[in-house]
This record gives structure tokens, sequence and C-alpha cells, in this order.
């Protein structure tokens, strides 16, 4: 019995301990981490460590984004990258992952019947959203 309250006090602990850490960070930055950063970099200037093996691609400078836009973060223009509604010229070639298919391959994967087509859309939009809201914070002067 003893053992038994060890291993739930233990487990409460960690649960404590990862919660806290989870909420050290905001959404966006969790997704920009999770699917970002390898490619563009900590800091968004496209100098992740995988980009140098990107199939001849160059990685955007995310941290330029809003200068290169006349000083307005280009809101509706992000979003259709990362939803991968861009058309490729836009962004040069299609390496760059149509995130908005793999958010909406998630629901899918945790096959949750309660998710509807519109619930679906909400979680895609918002994960987006998220990660436009951190980027937003990584642009330069």
């Amino acid at each position: 019995m003893l053992k038994f309250r060890v291993k739930i006090l233990a487990i409460v602990g960690l649960g404590v301990l990862l919660s806290s850490e989870a909420q050290a960070i905001s959404l966006g930055e969790f997704e920009y981490q999770n699917s970002c950063v390898q490619c563009h970099g900590v800091l968004g200037k496209g100098d992740g460590p995988v980009s140098e093996f990107l199939s001849g691609a160059i990685t955007a400078d995310l941290s330029i984004l809003q200068k290169r836009s006349g000083g307005i973060f280009p809101v509706a223009a992000v979003y259709s990258i990362i939803k991968g509604e861009d058309k490729i010229g836009a962004h040069g070639t299609r390496d760059m992952p149509m995130w908005g298919s793999r958010y909406r391959a998630r629901v899918a994967a945790d096959v949750d019947p309660g998710f509807s087509p519109e619930a679906t859309e909400e979680y895609v939009k918002t994960r987006i959203l998220s990660l436009i809201g951190y980027l937003s914070t990584l642009q330069v002067e």
C-alpha cells in the first residue's frame, strides 16, 4: 500500500512539475518550438539546424516579416502560408509543410467522435493564430 501511495505522489508531483513548465510558454511559442524552430531557428532568422539540408529552398527569415510589410505584421499572408493555402510561387517551393493539414490530422488521430468538422476547423485556426501571435514577438525593428 505504501509503494502505491509513493507512486501516486510521484506521478502527481511530476504532473504538477510538467504543468508548471507547460504554463511557462504560450501555445504559440510551443507550436513554434515544436514545428518551426528546426528550420527557422530560435529567433526566426532562417538558420535552424535542418535548414541547410532542405532541398534547395531558402528558409524564410521570419523576424523581418513586419519590416518587409511596411511596419505592419502581415497576419493574413502568414496565416495563408502556415495553413497551406498560399500559391507555391508566393513561398518559393512547397518545402514548408502545410500545417493546417497536419493540425487536422492530429484531430483525426485522436479519434474523438465529439470533434465536429466545425470544431476541427476552430482547432486548426486556434493553433495557427497562436503561432502567428508568437511570430509577431520575433519581429525586429
